[in-house]
């Protein structure tokens, strides 16, 4: 791609380093998103919001690394990159992931093909092709997560915030794909996975970090919202199983730990 100017991409990348080998982790994938472009052509303006207080004042190489003091939810810490940043493109991102040569200008040249591609996805050269995607097989529309949707790095340009507004803050962590997919198909607007894109990830390397009680808390209540927001479930039935949740969680864990 060869341009006069360098494009400018607004990056946010979510990190939570509470051990070293975490902090190794965001600092690798920076490292790799850095060296994926000719900064003649591409520049990436990079936004940390690191979760792990205890690390302040650090700052990541090659980004401006926040340390925000509201409550962790992933979409809330998305929308505080989102207003961090300024530039017509956006990509939120995990801080487990592996970004390859090029993967932003085939992503680019793909929505300069197609004026009417808002937002999409790279493919996974190691999750992709157990599904039957492959790299380099072409683009792929649709809303489909873990297919066409990968919730772990999403590239869309700013613009469409102006149609869908910020994200839903009531995902925390779980279901915040899900529900990023439903609203692009809501409103229209085309999405699709662009297979010569190649970012690897790497699965929830954070989310293992969390005891098994975290973890249900972070997944079973964001599911009962999800039902509430997109499959009809009455407001009755979410309050009355979110306030049940709690009890059922415990009863999870007691069982597993033999108790």
């Amino acid at each position: 791609m060869i341009n006069k100017e360098p494009i400018w991409i607004d990056i946010v990348i979510l990190s939570y380093a509470k051990t070293e080998s975490l902090k190794q982790m965001t600092e690798q994938t920076v490292n790799s998103l850095i060296h994926s472009e000719d900064p003649k052509h591409i520049r990436f303006n990079v936004t940390v919001i690191e979760s792990n207080h205890a690390i302040k004042p650090h700052q990541y190489l090659n980004t401006e690394t926040l340390y925000s003091n509201k409550k962790f939810g992933y979409h809330r810490y998305m929308n505080i990159g989102i207003g961090h940043s300024n530039h017509p493109y956006i990509c939120i991102c995990n801080n487990d992931l592996f970004f390859h040569a090029n993967w932003c200008s085939e992503i680019l040249k793909a929505m300069s093909t197609d004026n009417a591609i808002q937002s999409a996805s790279s493919c996974c050269s190691i999750h992709h092709p157990s599904i039957g995607l492959n790299p380099h097989t072409g683009n792929y529309e649709g809303y489909e997560v873990r297919r066409e949707i990968t919730g772990w790095c999403l590239f869309f340009k700013r613009d469409i915030l102006k149609k869908i507004g910020k994200l839903d803050e009531k995902f925390k962590f779980w279901y915040a794909d899900n529900d990023y997919a439903n609203t692009l198909k809501k409103h229209g607007i085309k999405h699709v996975l662009v297979t010569s894109s190649i970012v690897d990830h790497f699965e929830s390397k954070t989310l293992k970090t969390f005891d098994q009680e975290e973890q249900l808390k972070m997944t079973t209540r964001e599911r009962f919202y999800y039902e509430y927001k997109w499959e009809g479930r009455s407001y009755l039935s979410y309050i009355n199983r979110l306030f049940k949740s709690k009890r059922e969680i415990k009863k999870v864990v007691k069982k597993t730990n033999g108790l």
